[in-house]
């Protein structure tokens, strides 16, 4: 093997030695140095002053550093003092090829540093097959000769080996026919049987090095994509990270559809561009398909040799593919592809397989958010449709009679509540206030207060009086039983003509009634409570409910509210109760229905500052004018 070209210049820092200086002594074989570094000590007694100062130079170079390109460069100028060489080379060996590739060159050109020499071809395969070094003062009459170069005449290759193992060949090639020596030969090898060592301590060096770099990153990945619940936004972002630790040139995450039971492509680049990939693959078929199935990783270094591989990218030379498990279910795959051979690695396997198991939960995870999500939007049209059709089934507007004025409110405590309240027609100047509170909250307890509104709604052509409505409601209630539910209602019947009002309670917040609510002084206001009881609608069958009639005159006026309004809290936990209430209607200047109604909710408000209402919110007021 020879190409000639400009050697480079020595590196700075090299101390010189004479370059045509010729050792003299006794020549040691190859065989003796080929399972390692003699000592020093025992070597030193058999060379010249100068050889001993050459090997303590170059124990210097190779103890003072463990980067191998720094190593290699201090051996080629150390190793040029003394030796005109014009072309040299450290070649190493690639143990899954078995091919010898140039780590560090001077004198050759980038053909031959690209070239893969096989073990066994050329001078340098012959001197790494039979583990000794090789001297060929003539190439052109050496059989084994790869003739690169015809301006080479000389080469002589000195086998690296370490612990009984080939890993490399020092190589230098000479323009002029028998220009090596045995001492040249001596030499190269003394440099050889310490430089394997230092060799593979700068690799292992390198490669922990490299590790440590690659767990620190895998933790940045982790942790950032963890903190991704959208599955799209996350699936990007991997290929994007990923690039850090495995430089890919095509990127695909495939996860399992149950419903096709195939793996359909969720994310796809090539060179860096996202890509749409329509095909989905079976489990089984291909390497992807391979992957899933023996639920292990499946590394191809040349995908023309290997029997799974599915041509889909034309140049697509190696690939990488590792199953995405949780919880021992495959979910998925992460594929890698390379448009070079050889290229993915048993490091880049296990970076990947490290990866991938944190990326499984982060897809689970995005998978249930996105999930949650999508039933959370879904939920919300449901109320905001419920909540529609809630205040449809509540009165537009209050009927105004003759003789009193009717104002109503609802403030449900979520998006749908309930409270129910409804105003019956009863004819001859007579209406019917019905006003209910639901045991629960949200949905179920506005189901069950649509069913008890419409239950009502139902038995208004019979004009019950409060009593019996309200013990015809629970007989109703009765027939169509729910467990854990009820509900508390006040019913009122006020007669326009006589302005009366006739009151009876189930279970319900006792309503109050205020005097003189005119313009007048309101210290001569009076604010009582009607003590109206009974049992809760729906609890017990066949029961009775007293009811209650009085006259009021213009001015009076009769609070209707759910227990939301006393027992609305603030950030101290205390409650509204009834004394606020009270001095809310007692302070009221010429108050009206409708303002009473504003001015009870809006301290309720301010009592809360803030916080949230956990109940609903209904007030009506009948005020006698």
């Amino acid at each position: 093997m020879a190409i000639s070209s400009k050697p480079r210049s020595t590196a700075a820092g090299a101390d010189p030695i004479t370059p045509h200086d010729r050792f003299e002594g006794d020549y040691r074989p190859a065989s003796a140095i080929e399972s390692g570094a003699e000592p020093l000590a025992n070597v030193s007694a058999r060379l010249e002053p100068l050889q001993i100062d050459f090997l303590l130079r170059l124990a210097d170079a190779l103890n003072t550093t463990l980067d191998l390109n720094t190593l290699m460069h201090r051996v080629a100028d150390l190793v040029r003092a003394v030796i005109d060489y014009r072309i040299f080379a450290i070649l190493l060996l690639n143990d899954k090829t078995n091919e010898l590739r140039m780590r560090f060159q001077t004198g050759h050109t980038p053909e031959a540093e690209r070239m893969r020499i096989k073990i066994g071809h050329g001078i340098v395969g012959q001197a790494a097959l039979q583990r000794k070094s090789m001297l060929i003062d003539d190439v052109k009459k050496d059989e084994n000769y790869i003739n690169i170069h015809d301006q080479v005449l000389s080469e002589l290759a000195v086998p690296l080996i370490v612990k009984n193992k080939v890993i490399g060949v020092i190589d230098i090639q000479s323009e002029h026919a028998a220009f090596f020596t045995q001492e040249h030969r001596r030499l190269l090898e003394l440099t050889a049987s310490r430089m394997g060592v230092a060799i593979e301590n700068a690799r292992l060096y390198t490669r922990v090095s490299r590790q440590a770099q690659t767990l620190t990153v895998l933790a940045e990945i982790s942790r950032e994509i963890s903190s991704i619940l959208d599955l799209d936004d996350l699936l990007e972002r991997v290929g994007q990270v990923l690039k850090r630790v495995v430089d890919f040139q095509m990127f695909s995450i495939l996860l399992w559809d149950e419903r096709t039971q195939h793996f359909e492509h969720r994310f796809s680049s090539r060179y860096g561009e996202r890509v749409i990939r329509e095909r989905a693959v079976p489990l089984g078929y291909g390497i992807i398909g391979t992957a899933a199935e023996t639920r292990q990783p499946v590394l191809a270094p040349d995908v023309r040799k290997d029997p799974h591989y599915i041509a889909v990218n034309r140049e697509t030379r190696s690939e990488l593919a590792v199953p995405l498990i949780y919880k021992g279910n495959v979910i998925g795959v992460i594929d890698l592809e390379h448009t070079r051979v050889n290229y993915f690695n048993e490091d880049h396997q296990r970076t990947l397989a490290t990866l991938a198991a944190q990326l499984s939960v982060s897809i689970v995870n995005a998978r249930l958010y996105q999930r949650i999500s999508e039933e959370e939007q879904r939920m919300e049209r449901d109320l905001e449709m419920a909540r529609e059709v809630q205040l449809r089934l509540l009165p537009s507007e209050p009927p105004q009679p003759a003789h009193a004025e009717i104002a109503a409110k609802f403030l449900a405590a979520r998006s749908i509540g309930g409270d129910v309240y409804d105003f019956l027609d009863y004819g001859h100047g007579r209406t019917a206030l019905a006003i209910g509170d639901v045991s629960g909250k949200a949905a179920p307890a506005a189901l069950y207060a649509a069913l008890v509104s419409g239950i009502l709604r139902s038995l208004a052509t019979r004009q019950l009086s409060p009593g019996k409505m309200l013990a015809a409601l629970n007989n109703q209630l009765q027939e169509r039983k729910l467990d854990a539910q009820y509900v508390t209602m006040l019913m009122a019947v006020w007669d326009d003509e006589n302005q009366t009002l006739q009151i009876a309670n189930a279970g319900s917040v006792q309503p109050v009634f205020v005097t003189n609510t005119n313009c007048d002084d309101p210290a001569d206001r009076v604010v009582k409570t009607i003590e109206a009881e009974g049992f809760p609608l729906g609890l017990f069958p066949d029961a009775e409910y007293e009811e209650f009639t009085f006259s009021t005159q213009p001015g009076d006026m009769i609070v209707f509210f759910s227990d939301g309004i006393v027992d609305a809290e603030n950030a101290e936990h205390e409650m509204f109760g009834t004394e606020r209430l009270d001095h809310v209607l007692q302070q009221q200047p010429c108050p009206t229905a409708a303002s009473t109604v504003e001015a009870i909710l809006d301290a309720v408000t301010k009592f809360q500052a803030g916080t949230d209402h956990f109940d609903d919110e209904t007030v009506v007021v009948l005020r006698v004018i």
